[in-house]
């Protein structure tokens, strides 16, 4: 686990972060400073309460990275994915594409804490962002520091997660679906290699194995096979290291061994082809783009000022 203390006491204090060439300072009514005078001590309980979780169970970090996207993709980055059903709405976390994602408890304990320092004050939206950021460092990957600021939505429903990627996409139908959301085919790539952590279960993938795939290398094939011979919800990690933050997964596709069809067509398409060369062996490059693709992802349609609420409890609308 990497320490913390040094890294995040000179990180804590920074107004700005350049990432190629550009200044993020405010964007979008964000701010680096959001918190600076309201909950001074934001940064470090929200890394804290990730910490802690990761210490325990290193797999959270790709939860807490896919818990963001998850949020970001519908209805924009507005914590709307923690939000719990109720008898007269099914949220969206009750939705067939939500019901894997995990670490709602780390939201939760960095939230009761934040109550106590600062009540009102930080959306559950910004410690969805935070964690993920932290997550993704305490995973041996790049320190991005986030724009803040952003509300609590106050709509979650069921339907709204049609918004989402499936995995069943090629490469063309990724650019374009991520295009109608302002992101180049290279944001694309980079945020599809944040599949550098965690799983995938059978149920996301058997039916490339139904159709002998000829995009699997063989003997992978037989890997999926068996991993698939125990059920629907078998696991099978996206590379050989699911818990850190590395260019494995891009390497994994150049060997025909992605798990994900929407994974490996990264690799046999020539309109992401380059890139997928270009971070497994360029991990600089990766970390660069991966984070600028991330803070960006991070101002997808947030609310601001009566647009939004600081909710309370971030499984409940005010």
């Amino acid at each position: 686990m990497v320490s913390l203390n040094l890294v995040f006491g000179v990180i804590f204090v920074m107004k700005y972060m350049i990432v190629n060439g550009w200044i993020y300072g405010m964007a979008n009514g964000l701010s680096m400073n959001y918190y600076l005078m309201t909950c001074p001590t934001a940064d470090i309980i929200i890394r804290n309460a990730v910490q802690t979780a990761l210490q325990s169970d290193p797999t959270f970090a790709a939860a807490l990275v896919r818990m963001h996207f998850h949020d970001c993709f519908v209805q924009g980055c507005d914590g709307s994915v923690l939000i719990d059903s109720t008898k007269s709405n099914t949220a969206e976390k009750d939705s067939p594409a939500n019901l894997s994602l995990r670490g709602y408890e780390i939201i939760d304990a960095a939230k009761e804490e934040l109550e106590k320092q600062c009540p009102g004050v930080v959306s559950c939206a910004d410690i969805v962002a935070m964690a993920a950021r932290d997550a993704v460092f305490l995973a041996s990957g790049p320190f991005y520091e986030i724009p803040k600021g952003r509300r609590d939505g106050t709509r979650s429903k069921i339907e709204d997660t049609i918004n989402l990627p499936s995995p069943t996409l090629n490469s063309s139908q990724l650019i374009t679906f991520f295009g109608n959301r302002g992101f180049t085919a290279q944001d694309m790539v980079a945020l599809s290699g944040g599949h550098t952590l965690g799983v995938a279960k059978c149920s996301s993938f058997k039916s490339r194995l139904d159709a002998a795939d000829p995009t699997i290398e063989t003997s992978f094939a037989k890997t999926l096979s068996k991993t698939c011979a125990t059920g629907d919800d078998a696991e099978q990690p996206f590379d050989s290291t699911r818990n850190t933050f590395d260019t494995d997964y891009f390497s994994a596709l150049q060997r025909r061994a992605g798990v994900l069809f929407s994974d490996q067509t990264l690799f046999e398409s020539a309109a992401t082809r380059g890139l997928v060369n270009k971070y497994a062996f360029n991990r600089a490059l990766f970390n660069m783009d991966f984070q600028r693709a991330m803070i960006k992802m991070g101002q997808l349609d947030v609310k601001e000022g009566s647009e939004g609420e600081i909710r309370s409890n971030c499984r409940i609308i005010n």
